[in-house]
């Protein structure tokens, strides 16, 4: 039985040294649950780059939602903005997202966000993915940027990007 009235579903694509259900992923879930969304979060351990991890986010996706955010974390957040033309989500909140890699793993310099809302939260202290590279990335696509005194794992700041998604979450359409 299909139901006639299905939640709203937050997918959660973690890092590439990341785990599906890392304290991170845990922490924002809780805030999409509170928030009457349903939470899934794919493992994409199994896979080396970032192409065939988006073909399995897409695979992914549950057949019946009544809307669609994608979370991603460093790999994950590029895997959640190539996806997004595919699935046109309600919402993309990346976080630490790897764009603008210049190595084999990303086919896309500059992947196209393909959402009603998107924001990005970052950290000054990256080592991984540069501040100025999302800085000059949020501005060319005109994205909202909040950058935190933080590392690449942004764990520190936990609780205010719990803030931030819940914000998030509240202010998207429908």
């Amino acid at each position: 039985m299909i139901d006639n009235n299905p939640p709203p579903c937050v997918i959660f694509s973690h890092g590439k040294e990341g785990t599906p259900w890392g304290s991170k992923i845990q922490r924002l879930a809780e805030v999409a649950q509170g928030c009457g969304y349903r939470v899934e979060s794919p493992d994409f351990r199994d896979l080396a780059g970032a192409e065939r991890r988006v073909a399995r986010l897409l695979q992914s996706i549950p057949p019946h939602h009544s809307g669609l955010v994608l979370v991603g974390s460093s790999m994950g957040g590029y895997q959640s903005l190539v996806a997004s033309a595919q699935l046109r989500p309600k919402g993309l909140f990346l976080l630490a997202p790897a764009i603008g890699m210049e190595t084999g793993e990303y086919a896309q310099l500059d992947p196209v966000p393909h959402a009603t809302r998107v924001a990005i939260v970052h950290g000054w202290n990256d080592d991984v993915v540069q501040p100025d590279k999302v800085i000059a990335y949020a501005r060319r696509h005109t994205i909202p940027l909040t950058l935190y005194p933080d590392g690449h794992r942004l764990l520190h700041v936990i609780d205010e990007i719990a803030w931030l998604f819940s914000r998030f979450l509240a202010t998207l359409p429908g």
